[in-house]
């Protein structure tokens, strides 16, 4: 059976390249609606791309678990498609564990049996809740545009997010079009989790009272500020490296001086992320931004690493707390 979102799929697949033709195409499946519609969908596309198609499902060990990972093992055997397991215990139940575990297990399981390609089921819908997670969280516009179509997890394997244009309305009528069967995760139902208070009460409220398309207003934000956040990153690029002295310790004040603010902050993230590998907060880009246009030897010393900045010329120069100690009491012998 031939349905609009298989053709909307098949569109999404031609424009954004996102699966090629014959890859090897892992699917994770949690059992859900959401992850039965993908593998539904690529199942019926599969003659037409000619992929090779597995299902991947991680089993985080909790009580509530019991039973999901023979349900999808059993649909795989039913579909004669290839099952892959990978199962966990003592995982600290909460969203930010599990997720990190999920997907350490599937790049696992895609190493050990060749695939290039890790595919989930993330919607517009999920899409339009992270936006709004991460922008109560005060995430900037790294994380408000978070769920992207694709991203890197190790140098030869990517993970995929096809049905970021299709909302849960829409695939719940999918599933019960084609009469597939949903295992109900009770985990979605515990408002314990953020994420479930935003997509329960958060989202139903601003659909009734602000904007019936919510979700797909926020998802359509989320990528309009994806694109802005690559072209500003690569723009800050640019700006570090015309900056940096020649064995990038030093920034050269005089070139960011007339630079906007907006890419000043990003070539201060991008170089203390750089010398440090440590993220540095709001406050902390902030305070490193003023020493650009500040007076000679001002300095910051709050920042990650026990790293000191400051100013001395034309220069910013970053120094280890303890490197300055030493230096201040080798002066005082």
């Amino acid at each position: 059976m031939w349905t609009l979102l298989h053709s909307r799929l098949h569109i999404t697949l031609r424009q954004r390249n996102l699966l090629p033709k014959k890859e090897c195409i892992l699917i994770a499946v949690s059992g859900g609606q959401d992850s039965l519609c993908l593998l539904k969908l690529l199942l019926d596309l599969q003659s037409k791309w000619t992929w090779k198609i597995a299902i991947a499902h991680c089993d985080h060990g909790w009580k509530h678990d019991t039973g999901i990972a023979d349900f999808v093992q059993q649909l795989s055997e039913k579909w004669r498609i290839p099952f892959y397991l990978k199962t966990t215990s003592q995982l600290k139940e909460t969203e930010a564990a599990a997720r990190n575990w999920r997907y350490q297990a599937l790049t696992e399981i895609a190493q050990e049996n060749n695939f290039s390609i890790i595919v989930t089921g993330h919607t517009q819908s999920d899409r339009a809740e992270t936006l709004l997670y991460n922008l109560v969280r005060g995430a900037g516009n790294d994380g408000l545009s978070a769920l992207t179509w694709q991203r890197p997890l190790t140098d030869n394997i990517i993970l995929v997010r096809p049905l970021l244009t299709i909302n849960r309305s829409e695939i719940w009528e999918f599933c019960q079009k084609c009469d597939l069967p949903i295992w109900e995760d009770l985990a979605n139902e515990n408002l314990n989790y953020a994420r479930n208070r935003i997509r329960k009460e958060l989202i139903p409220y601003f659909k009734k009272n602000f904007n019936p398309q919510i979700e797909t207003t926020l998802a359509r934000t989320a990528e309009i500020v994806k694109e802005e956040t690559e072209y500003l990153e690569s723009c800050a690029e640019i700006n570090l490296e015309k900056a940096l002295n020649r064995d990038g310790t030093q920034l050269n004040r005089l070139v960011l001086q007339s630079v906007p603010l907006a890419l000043q902050r990003r070539v201060m993230r991008r170089f203390f992320l750089k010398i440090s590998l440590k993220n540095p907060n709001f406050e902390q880009i902030e305070a490193l931004t003023t020493l650009i246009n500040a007076p000679r030897r001002s300095r910051i010393s709050s920042l990650p690493g026990n790293l000191i900045a400051e100013v001395q010329d034309n220069w910013i120069i970053f120094t280890k707390q303890e490197t300055v100690q030493n230096s201040f009491a080798q002066d005082t012998l």
